[in-house]
């Protein structure tokens, strides 16, 4: 399962990489991709929580708009 969401506030690496560390302590996750160019935060794993996944995100910062 691929969970797809768009964060407009994703402006640099740094940014990128705060996500990536927020979202992978998830147990679920398997993959975090986060596109810095497109905004967006790809999650990949087996049994997501989509609400945790947001959740993760807006604790590193970040606001989702999806």
């Amino acid at each position: 399962m691929t969970i797809n969401l768009d964060v407009p506030d994703i402006t640099c690496d740094h940014c990128a990489s705060a996500i990536t560390v927020s979202v992978s302590r998830l147990a679920a996750v398997e993959t975090v991709d986060v596109n810095v160019k497109t905004k967006k935060v790809a999650v990949s794993g087996e049994l997501l929580d989509i609400n945790a996944v947001i959740a993760a995100i807006n604790e590193a910062g970040y606001e989702v708009t999806t």
